[in-house]
């Protein structure tokens, strides 16, 4: 009778190792995030990064060279010490069917070291694959020039390269973001990268997958991309396998990969008709004939959002296509173009809040009484104003009181109600309006609207001047 070896020995032995500042702050997230069926190495030239670290097993390199002090961003020095140490990462790494190597790109120790990491897993027999980002921008020249060089080396060591660019995840995060959490992105990243692709293996999922579905699709690749997409509602599978091959972290077009290994993660209400859209978004990004190993792992804390990691391999010639006819800006499933449209209405909307929202002003009298009116023109209007403000006490002018002077102002041609209905009603009082009626004797209009506020003045206060009346002079001199 066959011997069933126990469950842990059955599974294939997969390591994650974290090289330099960068990949042991990956590898810490990984723990956070309880990532299943792998073992963790820490590798670095940093004494106190070494101590604070969880990882199962610690290598300390280059203690000679560095005496735990680190490699002061010169990979250079991160070389020797793993070349110092080198006997003991190749130890660390006996009997392992898949190491994945995670880096910051750039610096001293990860820059230098992971070249050597890489050789020594797959002197061992073992699949490798490196993820490691890019530095960002801000980092300066040279750092990316040291990650670019770093990146060529370790081409040739792994059998598939995913390389992340730290400016691309800036697309992913708000302005606000601070550093610190906007390298927290970077390491939930790498996690990612690492959980799609491990779960295919380690997790029992909706559609299981073995190490050989995942070795066939890997080994001897070259570069790959990784994206990742989540989603939500109605068309979350779709949404997410659009955001997975537009996402922010392909620097390049998808088009063209001979192989593509997805994995679908949701909760428990995730259907086989929601797995079967999504393939399809990401089968017609591909080549026709590319060979495409999915999986579905079940994970109950995802509630009803699913997410999709894609991995593409497989390019002819040098890599991937540029992406030049497929600009990531245009995606419409792509977080920039959800932002930018999101953005547009947020503005649309606040220009709406202010016209409605906006409180409206205080009746003014002068102005409501006489800049108003249809009849009165432009110099008419301005003589009203002038005058109103030079008034001792406005209050009193327009107080409750009898006005037959002021409210006996009417063009000469009167109009009918029917001509000025909304002149009926106050603009800013839902009651009607109190017309007064007109005086038995008007005065003309054209007589200017100045003499007629001041004889209004007049007749509140009882005093009325000759001058405010037009007495003829001799009739004044006869007076007196």
């Amino acid at each position: 009778m066959a011997e069933v070896l126990p469950e842990i020995q059955t599974f294939a032995r997969i390591k994650v190792c974290g090289v330099g500042g960068g990949g042991t702050a990956a590898v810490e997230r990984m723990i956070d995030s309880k990532v299943q069926g792998v073992e963790f190495v820490a590798i670095n030239t940093d004494a106190q990064s070494l101590h604070h670290s969880r990882a199962g097993q610690k290598i300390h390199i280059g203690q000679d060279l560095t005496r735990g002090l680190g490699a002061g961003a010169d990979p250079a020095i991160g070389r020797k010490a793993a070349e110092e140490s080198e006997q003991e990462i190749a130890n660390s790494l006996r009997d392992t069917d898949m190491v994945f190597i995670t880096a910051g790109e750039g610096g001293g120790t990860g820059t230098g070291a992971a070249p050597l990491v890489a050789a020594a897993a797959r002197k061992s027999g073992a699949l490798v694959i490196g993820i490691v980002t890019k530095p960002f921008a801000f980092e300066g020249e040279r750092r990316a020039t040291q990650a670019e060089q770093g990146i060529e080396e370790l081409k040739d060591h792994v059998d598939t390269l995913i390389t992340i660019p730290n400016d691309r995840l800036l697309d992913m995060v708000d302005r606000k973001t601070s550093l610190l959490e906007a390298f927290k992105v970077v390491d939930d990243v790498l996690q990612q990268g690492v959980q799609g692709i491990s779960d295919l293996i380690t997790v029992h999922g909706l559609i299981n997958l073995d190490f050989a579905d995942v070795k066939s699709i890997m080994q001897n690749a070259g570069s790959a991309l990784m994206g990742i997409g989540v989603g939500k509602g109605d068309n979350r599978a779709t949404q997410a396998a659009r955001q997975a091959i537009d996402s922010p972290l392909l620097e390049v077009n998808v088009e063209g990969a001979k192989g593509v290994l997805f994995n679908i993660t949701g909760g428990r209400n995730m259907s086989m008709h929601e797995i079967d859209e999504a393939a399809k978004v990401i089968t017609e990004a591909v080549d026709p004939g590319a060979n495409i190993i999915f999986g579905a792992v079940l994970d109950e804390s995802m509630d009803d959002h699913i997410k999709i990691t894609v991995v593409a391999t497989g390019f002819d010639g040098d890599g991937p296509l540029p992406r030049s006819t497929f600009d990531v800006n245009q995606a419409p499933a792509f977080r920039q173009a959800i932002q930018a449209e999101v953005a547009a209405l947020s503005h649309n909307d606040t220009a709406i809040d202010i016209k409605v929202d906006e409180p409206e002003p205080e009746p003014q009298p002068v102005a409501h009484r006489f800049a108003a009116k249809p009849f009165i023109d432009e110099q008419t209007s301005s003589a009203s104003i002038d005058s109103a403000d030079s008034t001792a006490d406005e209050d009193d002018l327009f107080a409750k009181k009898p006005q037959p002077t002021v409210s006996s102002i009417e063009p000469e041609d009167e109009a009918t109600p029917a001509d000025h209905d909304d002149d009926d009603h106050d603009l800013f009082n839902d009651e009607p309006k109190k017309t007064a009626k007109p005086s038995a004797s008007p005065e003309p209009a054209k007589k200017g609207a100045r003499s007629l506020i001041q004889r209004a003045a007049g007749a509140v206060t009882g005093r009325v001047s000759d001058d405010d009346l037009d007495v003829p002079a001799f009739i004044r001199r006869r007076k007196h």
